[in-house]
């Protein structure tokens, strides 16, 4: 039975690739019955990285997982037709199309709405469709890079570099799931549904200038939109004796402790008050940088650990797995799946009363797509391909997309 604060919630998600599914595989987590509806062809994001068999890739089955999964031929009225059923008995419907293409197919939200008047109907947008960008295509490089990443990454190291990990995608994934649980939050209190558009390029601006807009929020300007320590040369991790460390001496208790139990040479009044290290950072990592060569990556953390100084060793992903605290408070869940078992990296918030948990496996492509339609009281026969032709792979088995041809 599902568990968490969303149980009882009926989701129909037509998104694809990361930043959809990774809000509504949240909302699976946490509760919710998403039904996931792709095209015969299935979603891109299934051949994209290694997995246990094609169509199953390690990004895939992370961001699907407890999903029901069905394919529609939404070219078709079969296809449409089962769609609306669906809309009919949902809570939420999101789609990450452009608006203009679910226009065509007869889902706006207008749409929708007309079907089910208090339906929470979210937009997964490159640009929202109130602009002049509105058609842009969008991927998370192009977006980084629009929202001025690798600009300030240069300013960081030299070069123009995209942060190691889909950051837009992931930002604008949390972004429609608070947007989102915030509509159904507005239906429960007055039974209105609405229409929400989240946008990746509004979403990252906005993420980036949280602090980065600083001087240039005022009139006139007191400076340009950058946030100065984040950007200093020497803001890296720190160089040991043995290896790397990452730690931050940044306000006055920790400098304080730092320099007392340390005593560099270099300690003087000029560096006193958190003000002053501020005006020159850069200078004050590259003095700290010097003396943090001097010791063992396990004797700085174990003083940092005594001082109550922010430290911590350089991890590798592959290591967060065997985390001892990761694993104290029950981060990853094992789920057994048709390919043995998979480890989840499964909720990380905590609920008393309502706990969340990985809800099941990823589905094969198609593969509740009997299921569910048979629940509508609908023949999946003709909702699946445009002729007619229910392919072999569209089953409760399920095969995998490149067997669906």
């Amino acid at each position: 039975m599902p568990s968490g604060p969303l149980a009882g919630v009926r989701v129909v998600d037509l998104t694809v690739m990361v930043m959809g599914p990774y809000c509504t595989q949240i909302m699976a987590d946490m509760g919710a019955e998403v039904i996931k509806i792709e095209p015969p062809q299935g979603d891109n994001t299934r051949f994209i990285s290694v997995g246990p068999e094609s169509g199953m890739s390690g990004v895939f089955v992370n961001v699907n997982r407890g999903k029901r999964g069905i394919v529609l031929d939404l070219r078709t009225d079969e296809g449409k037709a089962a769609l609306r059923a669906l809309i009919e008995r949902a809570d939420v419907f999101i789609h990450s199309m452009r608006a203009k293409a679910i226009a065509k197919l007869g889902f706006g939200y207008n749409d929708v709405a007309a079907i089910n008047p208090s339906i929470v109907y979210t937009n997964c947008y490159g640009y929202g469709h109130r602009g002049p960008d509105r058609d842009r295509p969008a991927y998370d490089d192009t977006i980084q890079a629009e929202c001025g990443i690798p600009a300030v990454q240069e300013q960081l190291t030299g070069q123009a570099d995209y942060v190691g990990t889909i950051m837009a995608d992931k930002v604008a994934g949390l972004t429609a799931l608070y947007a989102t649980t915030m509509a159904l939050f507005h239906r429960e209190r007055t039974g209105e549904g609405q229409e929400v558009e989240v946008s990746m390029f509004e979403t990252m601006a906005s993420f980036m200038l949280v602090e980065h807009a600083n001087g240039a929020m005022f009139d006139p300007p007191l400076g340009p939109a950058v946030y100065p320590r984040t950007v200093a040369p020497n803001r890296r991790p720190y160089r040991t004796s043995d290896g790397y460390i990452a730690a931050l001496i940044y306000n006055d208790k920790h400098w304080n402790a730092f320099v007392n139990a340390v005593q560099p040479a270099w300690n003087d009044d000029k560096y006193a008050t958190l003000e002053l290290r501020a005006n020159d950072i850069d200078a004050v990592y590259g003095l700290l940088a010097e003396t943090l060569k001097e010791r063992t990556t396990e004797e700085w953390l174990t003083l940092f650990s005594q001082l109550e100084i922010p430290a911590a060793p350089l991890n590798t992903p592959d290591a967060l797995f065997d985390n001892p605290h990761l694993n104290a408070v029950g981060l990853f869940e094992t789920v057994d799946t048709q390919h043995g078992p998979v480890r989840f990296p499964g909720v990380p918030t905590w609920f008393s009363r309502t706990p969340g948990r990985v809800g099941g496996p990823a589905p094969r492509l198609g593969e509740d797509t009997d299921d569910v339609l048979a629940e509508l009281g609908l023949d999946g026969a003709e909702t699946t391909v445009s002729d007619g032709n229910r392919p072999e792979s569209i089953n409760n088995r399920g095969l995998g997309a490149s067997e669906a041809g």
